[in-house]
């Protein structure tokens, strides 16, 4: 009897494994969307594979890295708190010296539900030394700025290491018809540098 029921176990496990799908970490829904790292590859055109946290060691031979924002790079989040594979995000527009606009996929709960794609979504810099180092996102959730400071490894741009030539292609469906600049502003008044 033992044997059949590994067997059934083993059986309903590789049924229920896709990497498709987002896992909630909070309430252990399912989505059907995709996770950060699909979504960015495609919006950025970086061809980076494998867990987000890991595509700043990944990228540091491929592509050029910085600490300053530039449209359709990819910023990486390193592993905090729930957030144990980090996070992967692009970004779509920049308002001002601390405040971005990115665009994503799998941070805020949608219909109940991980696993959805938010364009222009506000990001502030929260750092004490303005190098985008830590920052607070806005969390659709709760309708406004995320009380959570980040720490981040930095952007990853779309040009070579090796020769500096522009080699990855920025989607067109990267920014939404209006990004909301102004909202991104008032938002970010919520949002206030370290002391």
């Amino acid at each position: 009897m033992k044997g059949f029921w590994l067997k059934a176990l083993a059986g309903l496990a590789a049924l229920c494994a896709t990497p498709a799908i987002a896992q909630d970490s909070y309430d252990g829904r399912i989505g059907t969307g995709l996770e950060c790292v699909p979504y960015a590859r495609q919006m950025s055109g970086i061809q980076i594979y494998g867990n987000a946290w890991t595509w700043w060691e990944q990228a540091a031979e491929r592509y050029e890295e910085g600490a300053r924002p530039q449209v359709g790079a990819v910023l990486v989040f390193r592993p905090h708190g729930v957030m144990k594979l980090g996070h992967v995000a692009v970004v779509s527009k920049i308002v001002s010296s601390r405040i971005l606009m990115v665009s994503h996929a799998n941070w805020s709960r949608i219909g109940g539900v991980r696993g959805q794609i938010e364009r222009d979504v506000t990001l502030v810099d929260v750092s004490e030394n303005n190098d985008w180092s830590e920052v607070r996102v806005w969390w659709r959730d709760n309708q406004g700025l995320g009380t959570t400071r980040y720490p981040v490894y930095g952007f990853i741009y779309g040009n070579s290491a090796a020769t500096g030539e522009h080699i990855a292609h920025v989607s067109k469906d990267l920014v939404s018809a209006s990004p909301d600049v102004v909202g991104a502003v008032i938002d970010s008044l919520g949002a206030t540098p370290a002391n």
